[in-house]
């Protein structure tokens, strides 16, 4: 029994491999990254990040989050229809085609396919194309139980990746105010992928082996499938700093994945509570999409030029800037004793001193502070910063 298992993993990680969603994913990531360095060379003649950060982040940042929902599903025998997961497929391939990537959330994507499947249920619907066949389940025989619980850990796991993950591609870009002026606003967009191991209805593990807790939906024996759980999450910050803003909306989404999660545990005892508790959770996570973009259509900007020095729109990585310190938003007042205001007068102040560079900065929280590196005289122009000043573009 136990070589059987071995091969059923096995199995499930070749359906993974062969999973058109997957690739799919990769296919987008790469087309994100693609259109963000076209943005950067656009507004500022250089790339900023690595064109190839967004599929590096697809697979990097979701594997811890990936490896606890496996083991909390697999351990616990949270067991779903291989219906839903199709329906699930096919749901996250349209965002993804369409380039929805908000809609990407997990709790949208099971809401509606826990949806589809309801009605397929209700209606007697059924689709089959070549050897692929759905037919609705009713949900009400444990399905909507593990489908909560299930959408709840997919929450949590989104809300990590928002406060964690999604500064790592967040890129700036020049707008006009309504004044006619220019001001700096940030971008981020972000598709993980999460290969979560999920028990379906099958024919390789007995109910009875080994002791295995779960909902049984009816059925007596079961499977495995690795699954690529789509993740997508797009924001445009303007009046506050990503840094700032987006921990905050991550912090918003991991509360919500809780509060689901209870929600799928109080539907062991009364099952309809499971669909009340997607309802509720797909219009609070449409609440908190729409509050932070309201946030945003103010006119006031968190980063714009400046009276006061030079303002930073962002810092390269692994340059000496960042070694620096130095953060997107803060305020340059002075360069080896020079006061600035563009990237001009940064760079001929840089010039004064072959050995150092000194800076005094006002930081986010409008203190003065000073700061120093070595700059090599041929290299003064790799310091790595992009300063919010007026650009053609």
């Amino acid at each position: 029994m136990v070589s059987d298992i071995l091969i059923e993993i096995v199995t499930a990680i070749g359906r993974f491999l062969i999973n058109p969603l997957m690739y799919i994913a990769i296919l987008f990531a790469v087309l994100l990254g693609y259109s963000r360095v076209r943005q950067e060379r656009k507004f500022f003649n250089r790339r900023i990040i690595w064109g190839w950060t967004e599929l590096i982040g697809q697979w990097k940042y979701g594997w811890l989050n990936a490896l606890l929902i496996s083991l909390i599903s697999v351990g616990l025998g949270l067991s779903v229809p291989k219906a839903f997961l199709m329906v699930l497929i096919a749901i996250s391939a349209v965002a993804l085609v369409l380039f929805f990537i908000n809609a990407l959330s997990p709790i949208y994507m099971m809401g509606l396919a826990t949806l589809a499947m309801w009605l397929m249920y209700h209606y007697n619907w059924t689709f089959s194309w070549w050897k692929i066949s759905l037919e609705g389940v009713n949900l009400l025989d444990g399905t909507i139980i593990t489908i909560t619980i299930l959408a709840g850990l997919s929450v949590i796991a989104e809300g990590m990746l928002i406060r964690r993950a999604a500064m790592k591609v967040t890129t700036p870009r020049v707008e006009k105010t309504k004044r006619g002026m220019q001001a700096i606003v940030y971008r981020s967009r972000n598709v993980w992928v999460l290969p979560i191991f999920f028990v379906i209805p099958g024919d390789i593990i007995p109910v009875d082996f080994p002791y295995w807790p779960q909902f049984t939906l009816g059925e007596s024996t079961f499977s495995l499938v690795l699954f690529p759980l789509v993740i997508g999450f797009s924001k445009i910050t303007r009046k506050e700093l990503p840094a700032l803003q987006l921990p905050k909306i991550g912090r918003a989404v991991l509360i919500l994945g809780q509060l689901i999660l209870i929600g799928g545990l109080a539907a062991a005892l009364v099952p309809f509570i499971g669909f009340i508790t997607l309802a509720i959770g797909a219009a609070i996570r449409i609440g908190i999409s729409i509050f932070y973009a309201l946030q945003d259509k103010t006119g006031n900007y968190a980063v714009a030029p400046s009276s006061k020095g030079a303002i930073i729109a962002a810092v390269f990585p692994d340059s000496p800037a960042e070694k620096m310190g130095l953060l997107a938003g803060e305020c340059i007042r002075k360069v080896n004793g020079q006061a600035i205001f563009t990237e001009n007068d940064l760079y001929e102040a840089l010039q004064l001193n072959a050995a150092h560079c000194r800076l005094e900065v006002i930081d986010r929280n409008n203190e003065i502070r000073l700061t120093q590196h070595v700059i090599y005289s041929n290299d003064h122009y790799r310091i790595g910063l992009l300063l919010a000043e007026q650009r053609d573009i």
